[in-house]
């Protein structure tokens, strides 16, 4: 058994390991600096028993395993190492490319089966799909005995663009002045809301939330404020709006651009002094609340239209966090967020598969989810009842357009240029040698000063 050093510019710590096995010698030494060149930690085994034992020690996130090989077959040791770990994720090789036996191979659970010799092009595609598909098994196996991380920054996501959301949180969450939250529908704006409230000093506090769309102004002025008695024809007894029920807390005024005209002189007015008056009350009450408002219209257009009040907007606009859309956070948010819906779904419904199937879960990482985190709701509690009496929800319990309709990485309708194209290969190929732009420019057959220039182009760090 022998393991390779790292050679070229590979990672010095790389956090992805295989383990090569082959009776040849030079397929050994080719692969194996294959798969350094993208940054993995490889182990080699010239045989199958050497193999077992190998895996037992390292457990690596990948095996490629050669088919023919003497006193211990491939076939053998893959049945072996699936036996012992039911996870272990296995590429088939063979100079045969016998039909046959790449289906019993996949009968026996390997991931796929490659015909030598090997393209490098295709082996690393291979690679890369098998070990993504070996991330999202893992997650999934987490899923029976999950629980919600609650309302916690680390429960926004390890995404840069939901590290920066959390930041911001992690900043303004300790203070009083109003927050703005904008971001597309579903996008998770309510729920955002609810995680500033329990890292702030107001935890202990209600937090209440209406939402203002479709509502008249008459009854979100009794629901915010409240009303005496006899205030109007329905108003049968005093009621405490929402504004009194929020008091020490926090209270989420939802897309705020459907807020009333009539009604927003009084909303600054509590603001700005923290005093109201009932419908139809002449005592000005005290509250202490501290007012969330969150939105899917650009509100300055609004102000710009005369929809919405100048002041006011310059009042709830100080601190605003733009909420991204699930299209825009990583593979890894979408995951996370999805083994947490169902874990929260299955206690909500009572029933369901207590655990995703690995193709299911790549269908849902790689869909756009034009409707955010409300559509990935949906769907998810779609499944579970369809998937009621099943162990694991499958890809067939997913709604067509899963598996028909927009990927993730495919650009949008207004992102079809050149200069865009090209910033997202450089992006991708950043991303697969970790990183490191020395190596990035080699990769991309360009100077390193011209990779920085196009960085700084982009609006990223090109020192």
């Amino acid at each position: 058994m022998t393991a390779h050093p790292p050679v070229g510019e590979a990672s010095p710590a790389a956090s992805r390991s295989v383990l090569l096995v082959d009776d040849e010698p030079s397929v050994l030494k080719v692969v194996g600096l294959l798969f350094e060149r993208y940054g993995w930690a490889v182990s080699s085994a010239p045989g199958g028993r050497e193999a077992l034992e190998l895996y037992e020690s390292i457990r690596p996130d990948l095996v490629v395993l050669d088919m023919d090989m003497p006193r211990l077959s491939g076939l053998e040791v893959l049945t072996i190492l699936r036996e012992r770990d039911p996870d272990a994720t296995v590429i088939m090789l063979s100079g045969k490319g016998d039909i046959e036996v790449a289906v019993e191979c996949l009968h026996r659970g390997a991931e796929t089966f490659l015909s030598k010799p090997l393209l490098p092009q295709q082996l690393n595609a291979v690679v890369e799909r098998a070990y993504e598909k070996s991330v999202l098994r893992r997650r999934s196996q987490v899923l029976a005995s999950l629980q919600l991380r609650g309302n916690s920054l680390e429960s926004l996501g390890r995404s840069a663009a939901m590290q920066e959301v959390a930041a911001q949180i992690g900043l303004l969450a300790p203070g009083n002045a109003p927050i703005l939250l904008t971001g597309g529908t579903g996008s998770g704006k309510g729920w955002i809301a609810r995680i500033v409230h329990g890292v702030s000093p107001r935890r202990s506090a209600p937090f209440v939330s209406i939402n203002c769309a479709g509502l008249s102004a008459a009854f979100l002025d009794s629901e915010l404020f409240g009303h005496e008695k006899g205030a109007f024809t329905d108003a049968k007894a005093q009621k405490q709006g929402l504004f009194e029920v929020a008091n020490g807390g926090t209270l989420l005024l939802d897309e705020i651009g459907d807020l009333a005209l009539e009604l927003q002189p009084k909303l600054l007015t509590v603001l700005e002094t923290q005093h109201f008056r009932r419908l139809g009350g002449t005592r000005e009450r005290a509250v202490d609340v501290r007012l969330i408002a969150a939105t899917h219209v650009d509100l300055a257009a609004a102000v710009r239209a005369g929809r919405f009040r100048e002041d006011l907007f310059y009042r709830i606009a100080a601190l605003p966090v733009r909420v991204p859309s699930l299209r825009e956070r990583g593979r890894e948010d979408v995951a996370d967020l999805t083994l947490h819906l169902v874990a929260a779904l299955r206690r909500q419904l009572g029933r369901g598969p207590d655990r995703i199937s690995p193709d299911a879960l790549e269908l849902i990482v790689c869909y756009a989810w034009p409707g955010n985190v409300r559509e990935l709701r949906n769907v998810l509690e779609r499944a579970l009842l369809l998937g009621a009496n099943e162990p694991e929800l499958l890809a067939r319990h997913l709604p067509a357009e899963l598996k028909a309709g927009a990927r993730r990485d495919e650009p949008p309708a207004s992102d079809l240029t050149l200069a865009a194209a090209e910033r997202r290969h450089v992006e991708r190929v950043l991303a697969l040698v970790d990183g490191n732009r020395l190596r990035a420019a080699k990769e991309l057959g360009i100077s390193r000063q011209t990779l920085y220039n196009r960085l700084r182009e982009y609006g990223a760090d090109g020192d």
